[in-house]
């Protein structure tokens, strides 16, 4: 029981450390409400009985999904420019303004054009915090828990994503956004007790507020806590110093060209590719015409709910063993089950064109399920960190971020395209492309991904 409780999250030592994940991850959860209230939201706005005085295209409907790569991509470049000049907390502080913005457009839609800024703005808040937070997060954890307070961030986008799908089916038009308002104010006002992570303070030469932040986190509780939580902070201020001497010349490009960026940056490009090409977001997105489309007897939008459960458990699954059996096997099985399920998805919808397959017409929801908590254990749990954690810690800021604009534009790509694949491909084609790109980041991660649990975050 006494090597439990060591272990567990809310001991002394990490109960802050947990209580400013939850925090600044009230904003993830909007993020995962916002992207969740498309789904059911679409098909009561094509209605004849839309709650909208305006109406809304398939064309449109396509933009609608995609625009929230482009407010990605805008985040990322933005962050990308403030979080080593502005610090970690202005860019935490700076989410609560377009997320309330977003809220306030769906409320007030009078044409399309609202509903495209609102997707934006959505898409801005994600990109910024999918950067922001893992690093934030990183900075101020252990390392023996590292992993399982980095997976919170996807585990509370999740919760979010089925909040949206439930409140959106369930509740009327106008109601989800007075209640979504009130969540960019709570993540504003608690975030105010929080400080800068000592990492940056030090780089930046604060050293008494690097110290109380440090202390802070670390929260010592008795005489034996204090003497370790000095000796670690001094540590970390050796570490730091030494990295800045190592280091002492400006970023250049040159460090972006070293055999260890190359390979961190290879890694990270074939997992965006993988995350985005393997179409589980889209999937997310348009679930309920996915679930349309496939001849699913279950009503869609109750199938829809389920797998946002299911994200849930999934998630849920990787924080509890990520810091166990590392990040490497866990982004192996997650995408080599992605890629069977998406091809044993495609088998189905295929054969349910020729033969009479009523009697399994329950399938296409137990292959999803099982795709989306596949998905969940690693492609989605850890991708953020494990691009944090991959890339050499010099450039490790503006290295996520190029690699988050990369994920952005394939984030607006395949969103614009997943439902002109349906279209014109039909269900079939498109989950084989999805399985086949799967399969070949499997591939690629097999021979290529290091493991990097327990890699300290200021050594390279």
């Amino acid at each position: 029981m006494a090597k439990m409780f060591q272990n567990s999250l809310l001991q002394p030592r990490t109960r802050y450390q947990l209580l400013a994940t939850a925090i600044v991850n009230i904003i993830t959860f909007g993020h995962g409400l916002g992207v969740g209230w498309l789904s059911p939201t679409l098909g009561k706005i094509q209605s004849t009985d839309s709650p909208l005085e305006f109406e809304v295209t398939i064309a449109e409907v396509s933009w609608l999904g995609s625009m929230i790569g482009l407010g990605s991509l805008y985040a990322n470049l933005t962050i990308a420019l403030l979080l080593e000049r502005a610090g970690r907390k202005f860019c935490i502080y700076l989410l609560a303004v377009p997320y309330a913005c977003l809220w306030i457009l769906v409320y007030f839609a009078s044409n399309v054009v609202y509903l495209y800024a609102a997707r934006f703005l959505c898409g801005f808040t994600g990109g910024a915090a999918f950067v922001v937070f893992p690093i934030y997060i990183s900075e101020l954890a252990d390392t023996s828990i590292r992993g399982a307070l980095c997976s919170m961030v996807m585990l509370s986008y999740n919760f979010g994503v089925l909040a949206g799908f439930v409140l959106s089916t369930y509740l009327p038009y106008h109601v989800v956004p007075i209640l979504a308002i009130c969540l960019p104010i709570a993540y504003f006002l608690a975030n105010l007790m929080l400080p800068e992570t000592a990492p940056y303070l030090l780089k930046r030469s604060q050293l008494s507020a690097a110290e109380k932040s440090f202390g802070y986190y670390k929260n010592p509780t008795d005489q034996k806590a204090q003497l370790r939580s000095k000796s670690d902070f001094e540590e970390l201020r050796m570490a730091v110093l030494a990295q800045q001497c190592q280091n002492s010349e400006p970023l250049s490009y040159k460090d972006l060209i070293t055999r260890p960026a190359l390979k961190a940056f290879g890694a990270a490009a074939v997992l965006c590719l993988g995350l985005e090409c393997c179409n589980v977001y889209s999937f997310i997105n348009y679930m309920s015409d996915t679930f349309a489309s496939s001849g699913l007897a279950l009503d869609a939008n109750t199938s829809t709910i389920i797998v946002g459960i299911v994200q849930i458990f999934g998630v849920y699954t990787s924080t509890l063993i990520v810091d166990i059996v590392g990040r490497r096997l866990l982004m192996l099985i997650s995408n080599l089950g992605v890629g069977l399920g998406c091809i044993a998805f495609g088998c189905f919808t295929y054969c349910a064109e020729h033969y009479d397959l009523t009697d399994f017409n329950w399938l296409p929801l137990v292959l999803m399920i099982i795709i989306i908590y596949l998905a969940n254990i690693g492609l989605i749990a850890l991708f953020f960190l494990q691009l944090v954690e991959l890339f050499p810690a010099k450039i490790r800021s503006l290295a996520t971020s190029i690699s988050v604009v990369w994920m952005s534009l394939l984030i607006f790509a395949t969103l614009k395209l997943f439902p002109l694949m349906m279209f014109h491909w039909g269900i079939s084609v498109t989950m084989w492309f999805s399985g086949a790109w799967a399969i070949f980041t499997f591939i690629y991660l097999l021979f290529f991904l290091p493991e990097t649990m327990g890699k300290s975050m200021i050594e390279d």
